[in-house]
């Protein structure tokens, strides 16, 4: 299975979000597709799909997700419940487009080492550690794009506070039809309360 833990916005937050998206991603073209000028197969994350990945486990097999669950919980139950809220945005090089997050980021940050350490003890091979760096990604480009003038739009974003009550554990489906503008699914597998005890 192709798992990721995560921490998932709820409904009201991201329809916010997604109300800003749909202006910046302009009106639809005769065949329906919303296109940056410039870019080339730029492709818009859909709302089902939009969360903050704390840590990317990748395949992960059958063997190892009991021992990967109980350490999840673990991290859980040690972090206390926190404020977040969308907020700004930016861009990783010309290729992703992403709205970052403003509250008690620092716990966020916490989480996410908290549940990378969880894979690497559950004997899951990690990447080498980085600072994490918190985003919701908004929109991919296959080529260098200048997202500018969309960075400047979500700059002045600032959605509503919520509290962060639960991690999750997600899993991904890579889209293996073809069909241009295919989205991959998710689908959340565990989810476990912060803050529960020690």
């Amino acid at each position: 299975m192709r798992l990721f833990a995560a921490v998932l916005p709820p409904a009201g937050v991201v329809s916010e979000l997604g109300s800003v998206v749909d202006e910046l991603r302009g009106p639809a073209g005769a065949d329906g597709v919303r296109q940056l000028p410039g870019a080339d197969g730029l492709r818009w994350t859909g709302r089902p799909g939009w969360h903050f990945t704390l840590a990317f486990y990748g395949e992960v097999a059958e063997d190892a997700m009991a021992d990967l669950s109980e350490r999840l919980a673990r991290a859980a139950r040690r972090t206390a419940p926190f404020a977040l809220s969308l907020r700004g945005g930016g861009r990783f090089g010309g290729r992703v487009l992403w709205a970052g997050a403003s509250g008690d980021v620092r716990t966020l940050r916490l989480l996410a080492d908290r549940a990378e350490a969880a894979a690497r003890k559950a004997g899951i091979p990690m990447e080498d550690h980085r600072r994490y760096r918190p985003h919701l990604t908004v929109a991919r480009s296959r080529s260098d794009t200048d997202f500018e003038v969309y960075v400047t739009a979500l700059d002045a974003f600032a959605g509503r506070e919520w509290t962060v009550g639960e991690l999750c554990l997600v899993r991904s489906e890579l889209p293996k039809s073809g069909v241009p503008g295919e989205q991959p699914r998710y689908e959340t597998v565990a989810r476990w309360p912060l803050g529960a005890g020690a």
